[in-house]
């Protein structure tokens, strides 16, 4: 299996207070099998697969106080010296690197704006088997209202190139990130930045929203809805894709695309 580059993308989980109701929840909507979980040492970790590969966990809450999130994981060759260049570039550790058996080293980390995130150094769980494909991971972006801070912090400590996007005049201010020495833009971008504006809720803190791929997320919804879930924004159409945001039925917000419609809208 090929190597993700720093600071991509390589994993996604949800800190859930039922883990069991996840796998109902997420079995239907996406169509994912599970393994029976991890022993205690690993706290009941439990794989998620589509069509028997890799993409995704469900992770029991060890603390109901913490919050009910998809939580990323960005790949790293060395998570301590990230560490380093995370605490110098004006983030901060929630977790220190430890190693997970000998599937690889976790961290926990925080930007300059409060967004939290994670890092994986793979051992013998590289990170995902599948993506950019119906029922698997597709996007990131985190949402931040420390926009200038946050721009340095994740170019000094992945080397991120930017490209800042013209968003058809919606006055929204966008910012794709690519792999240090790759050429910037949509083709080559591993995650997005956008602003927490007046739009949103006061309370809204900086965070990363998750996507996931289905072929029509119109019809995700509605299954969402149906499972108890709730949406948060309907489904809207932009130039990559028909998007909308939701929560399942534990309240972990994630977001659905499909590809761009062809026809007429409306």
């Amino acid at each position: 299996m090929a190597a993700f580059a720093e600071g991509t993308p390589c994993w996604v989980d949800a800190s859930l207070p039922d883990v069991e109701a996840g796998k109902r929840f997420y079995g239907e909507l996406f169509g994912w099998t599970f393994s029976a979980g991890a022993g205690p040492e690993y706290g009941g970790y439990t794989q998620a697969y589509s069509r028997g590969r890799n993409v995704a966990a469900l992770a029991p809450k060890p603390d109901g106080r913490m919050p009910t999130v998809w939580g990323i994981y960005l790949y790293t060759v060395d998570a301590y010296a990230c560490a380093s260049r995370i605490r110098a570039s004006g983030g901060q550790m929630v977790m220190d690197p430890q190693p997970v058996g000998p599937y690889g080293g976790a961290a926990l980390a925080a930007d300059p704006g409060g967004a939290v995130f994670g890092l994986w150094q793979p051992g013998s769980h590289h990170g995902f088997e599948a993506q950019q494909e119906p029922y698997t991971y597709c996007w990131s972006e985190v949402y931040t209202r420390a926009r200038d801070a946050v721009d340095v912090f994740y170019a000094n400590v992945f080397g991120y190139v930017p490209e800042d996007q013209d968003d058809a005049g919606s006055g929204v201010e966008y910012r794709l990130w690519s792999p240090p020495g790759s050429r910037p833009g949509a083709e080559t971008a591993v995650l997005g930045r956008s602003l927490i504006t007046d739009a949103f809720p006061e309370i809204m803190p900086a965070h990363f929203l998750v996507y996931f791929a289905v072929p029509d997320v119109d019809e995700s919804v509605a299954t969402v809805k149906r499972l108890g879930g709730r949406v948060t924004a309907d489904p809207f159409d932009t130039p990559h894709g028909r998007i909308a945001v939701v929560a399942d039925n534990q309240g972990a917000v994630f977001a659905l695309l499909s590809e761009p419609r062809t026809g007429p809208l409306g």
